[in-house]
């Protein structure tokens, strides 16, 4: 069973969606929404991260009820699904990338399931599971998708970044920018879900366009890149069935 978190890239895996479980209830508080199954879809579990009103500002999301609320619910991997944007200027609006690594800039978030009674210290040397790259990488060459590896650069938002923190970025290694891949990818690692995902740019980052960050402009990109992205994902999902 594969979990897919979504969010401004991805609300919805189809129509008709069914509760998955009952309640958005976990021992560490309300998950955003309650994960749903979708007709015709017997191996995937959908969650939208900023909620079914999409109303969950990234430093607000319940990172620790999602993740727990997604094993519960029987998945046995999670693909994620991210609106960034651009720092590497070879990228443009609209393109896909597969991060193979991240660095974390968020702070004050509830990023671990590990206490006292938990004691565990999580191997994350590779943040983003090999096996579930490469059958994105399949699955994206099956249906003529361009791919591009990325490191990912997690900032705490709600606000865009200024230009001199995308430079500070650049210099660290990243090539997007995004406020929601952390503290995600390490509470699947403390779960032992295997977890990776993917990118959709809907902007260059600050300082890298010719014009301010819109986000009307944002939508119209994520609007347009529906139809790949579903596609994408519904062609991962029947590789990984095979």
């Amino acid at each position: 069973m594969i979990g897919v978190i979504g969010g401004t890239g991805l609300a919805t895996l189809g129509e008709q969606p069914e509760h998955a479980i009952e309640s958005a209830d976990t021992p560490f508080g309300r998950a955003s929404d309650v994960p749903c199954r979708f007709p015709g879809l017997p191996n995937a579990v959908f969650l939208n991260r900023h909620g079914g009103r999409h109303t969950l500002l990234p430093h607000l999301i319940n990172y620790r009820a999602n993740v727990w609320i997604m094993k519960n619910s029987g998945v046995d991997a999670i693909i994620a699904v991210f609106a960034v944007g651009g720092i590497a200027r070879s990228l443009a609006d609209g393109d896909f990338v597969l991060p193979d690594q991240l660095v974390d800039y968020t702070w004050s978030r509830e990023h671990t399931f590990a206490g006292p009674d938990n004691f565990q210290h999580v191997d994350f040397s590779e943040p983003f599971d090999a096996g579930l790259r490469q059958t994105l990488a399949d699955s994206a060459s099956r249906i003529g998708v361009d791919l591009c590896d990325g490191v990912y650069g997690c900032t705490q938002g709600p606000r865009f970044e200024s230009a001199a923190e995308i430079s500070r970025m650049e210099r660290d290694g990243c090539t997007v920018v995004g406020m929601t891949a952390m503290p995600e990818a390490a509470l699947a690692r403390e779960l032992g879900l295997p977890y990776a995902g993917v990118c959709l740019v809907v902007n260059p980052a600050a300082g890298r366009g010719f014009a301010s960050l819109e986000l009307a402009d944002m939508q119209k990109v994520v609007a347009d890149a529906q139809p790949t992205l579903r596609r994408l994902l519904l062609e991962f999902l029947q590789l990984v069935e095979q």
